[in-house]
């Protein structure tokens, strides 16, 4: 493997070309379409951010690594961030990459020194950022590693309330609407007049929207790792147990609270449209890096409402990427205008046809 130097804060490897883009492209390839468009102010920033939080997520993910271990590396990677240590990265990939599929992600892990010498390249305030920003994606993956012990159905464990979930989607997604938004206003003058506070509420909400999407859709594969994230106590308003939703058949029974938190994911969205309808409009690849994932959640929203079999392992409730690149051809034609952004959203919202849940009948 090639030794990498920093070009610019950006990893390159020896013989050109931008590590850190070709990771990213390998292990997220939609994250990657958001990052190529962004200003190159931000580029850097966002995008070692990302491929930080991807290598904790790949660790958090090891299962042929004690749990207990796995929650260690995360902490020691955490700690990394505040100060280096020799050899201390080295010791987290040697003790993970093996337990990796995917050659991307092993890859990745050993490219953390890499990863981390750049962070410490970053200018202050960027590096601050970062280390903020992972520090509280990773107290998420920790808590999730504690809250669900189990590795398979027969260890199935569940969140306990709708605090407990809507904390979750702050801790590994809520955050990043923060961290976005802070860096945006530090490179980019046209955001002077943001109101800071306001704007990262909304990013917050928009963080969450999209990770509760994420939630919903990837349910019945959660539930066969161990892992409902569906409060127990809203299952059991319904007299529904975790353990019953292993059966596709108790779909129908869960419907009602399928249908509360598409609306509060809906919220959520609407959230993170005011947040993109107040960027400028000159700033346009900063407002079609938020517009593709609420257009790509919005249709995923509306496959999950449309799906009486939605808790079926054997679906992917997936956009096709026809239809993904469709819609980011056509918001090239919409994002210089409010209005006209605005509609599309619209149009697909109203694609998404929700019962009132039963508490909200007369």
């Amino acid at each position: 493997m090639e030794r990498a130097k920093l070009v610019g804060g950006a990893l390159a490897p020896v013989g050109g070309g931008d590590l850190a883009s070709a990771l990213l492209k390998r292990v997220s390839r939609s994250f990657f379409l958001s990052l190529a468009v962004l200003p190159a102010a931000v580029r850097p920033t966002i995008g070692l951010a990302y491929l930080l939080a991807r290598a904790a997520d790949t660790i958090a993910d090891s299962r042929l690594i004690a749990r207990r271990a796995r929650i260690a590396h995360l902490l020691a990677l955490r700690a990394e961030l505040e100060g280096h240590v020799p050899g201390r990265l080295e010791e987290i990939a040697a003790a993970t990459r093996e337990a990796q599929a995917l050659g991307a992600e092993r890859t990745l892990l050993e490219r953390l020194p890499d990863c981390l010498a750049a962070h410490r390249a970053l200018p202050p305030a960027d590096r601050e950022r970062v280390r903020a920003v992972l520090a509280t994606i990773i107290e998420g993956m920790t808590q999730d590693l504690e809250i669900f012990p189990g590795e398979d159905e027969g260890g199935l464990a569940a969140l306990a309330t709708r605090q407990d979930l809507d904390r979750y989607t702050y801790l590994v997604a809520g955050c990043v609407g923060e961290f976005w938004t802070e860096v945006h206003v530090a490179h980019r003058p046209r955001l002077k007049g943001w109101d800071l506070a306001k704007m990262k509420a909304l990013g917050v909400r928009f963080g969450k929207g999209l990770q509760l999407t994420n939630v919903l859709r990837d349910l019945p594969r959660d539930l066969r790792q161990g892992r409902c994230y569906l409060p127990s106590h809203d299952l059991a308003l319904l007299g529904v147990e975790p353990r019953d939703l292993l059966d596709p058949a108790s779909g129908r029974a869960l419907r009602p609270l399928l249908v509360e938190l598409l609306n509060v994911a809906l919220d959520h969205y609407e959230a993170g449209w005011q947040y993109t309808f107040a960027i400028p409009g000159a700033e346009a690849r900063m407002r079609l890096a938020c517009a593709w994932p609420l257009l790509i959640g919005l249709r995923t929203l509306d496959l999950l409402a449309r799906e009486p079999n939605w808790l079926d392992p054997a679906l992917r409730l997936k956009v096709p990427r026809v239809r993904v690149y469709g819609m980011m051809v056509q918001s090239l034609t919409t994002v210089w205008s409010t209005r006209a952004l605005g509609r599309q959203a619209r149009r697909l919202r109203e694609r998404i046809r929700l019962e009132r849940p039963v508490s909200d009948r007369p």
